[in-house]
């Protein structure tokens, strides 16, 4: 039971970090930072808690390592789960707004789900056709609203980003657990983030310059903020309540996130809050939840 209690705690406390993401984000990008060069900020700030995890994990006399096809599909799912994914979800906030952005990845649960009835052929239930039904009617009713008021070409482009986020996050959540499980959190973790750490340093080599990183001490307070607060404390908190409570049990603790950042977006970031937000959040996270429900 404590052994479970932990976990739970462990996905909540994760999901209000990540909740701040969006927020920190946006902010950022009032100070004139790019995607890629926050993203970079953010993995650098993040890199030395990730070796020291990794150091520490590797010390452990209990430790098994990874093969090379073992270490080869982490270091996949780093490439997948927090460069891919972390570069989409960060440049739909160019155009749509934290709410927005926010409602939709925290649709991955949904494509959990599916991903269970297609790769693992979990059955698919009517409460899992209610929630998808639930959940997608939410976007859409805040994606309409958006169209209206920002120009229907401008949010085609940012929900598209945030919706493949979600569906690549989703594949990271499934194709983890196994892993997590075996190596646990630390070393898995650790392994993950420098892994997106190699492959954000890449793609900015190839299309910045070194002065780019060059940015105002403010730009470097919110890649602070987003790097310890909203990457390495919730990562390590999500994995290890992953390997806790399961990955289903952990997605759904997460329905509540969204809540978190519209609070956040609307007194922070002033952002429009009316029916239309209330409506597509209640409806998200009516759907979602409905994944939790054992009948």
């Amino acid at each position: 039971m404590q052994h479970f209690q932990t976990g739970l705690w462990l996905a909540i406390v994760s999901t209000a970090l990540f909740s701040f993401k969006a927020i920190f984000i946006k902010l950022a990008y009032t100070q004139g930072v790019d995607t890629v060069t926050l993203l970079s900020l953010r993995m650098l700030v993040s890199l030395p808690f990730y070796l020291s995890a990794l150091i520490w994990a590797l010390r452990q006399t209990s430790l098994t390592l990874p093969s090379g096809r073992e270490l080869a599909s982490i270091m996949g799912l780093g490439f997948i789960g927090y460069y891919l994914a972390s570069w989409m979800d960060m440049q739909s906030l160019n155009y749509i707004s934290a709410q927005l952005a926010r409602l939709t990845l925290y649709t991955y649960p949904i494509m959990t789900t599916l991903l269970g009835w297609l790769l693992l052929r979990e059955a698919v239930t009517p409460r899992i056709i209610m929630a998808l039904v639930l959940t997608y009617c939410g976007v859409l009713l805040l994606y309409a609203y958006e169209a209206n008021q920002l120009g229907g070409s401008q949010v085609n482009v940012g929900i598209t980003l945030v919706a493949g986020a979600a569906l690549v996050f989703a594949f990271y959540v499934v194709l983890s657990k196994r892993l997590i499980g075996k190596f646990g959190s630390a070393l898995f973790t650790s392994l993950v983030m420098l892994t997106s750490t190699v492959c954000i340093t890449v793609h900015f080599a190839f299309t910045h310059a070194f002065s780019d990183l060059l940015v105002s001490p403010t730009a470097w307070f919110y890649a602070v903020l987003l790097g310890i607060v909203s990457t390495v404390i919730p990562s390590f908190m999500l994995s290890e309540a992953i390997h806790r409570i399961g990955a289903g049990r952990t997605s759904i603790v997460g329905t509540f996130g969204p809540v978190i950042t519209v609070l956040l977006s609307v007194m922070l970031l002033d952002e429009a809050f009316g029916w239309q937000h209330l409506a597509g959040m209640l409806l998200v996270i009516s759907g979602v939840s409905l994944l939790g429900k054992k009948t």
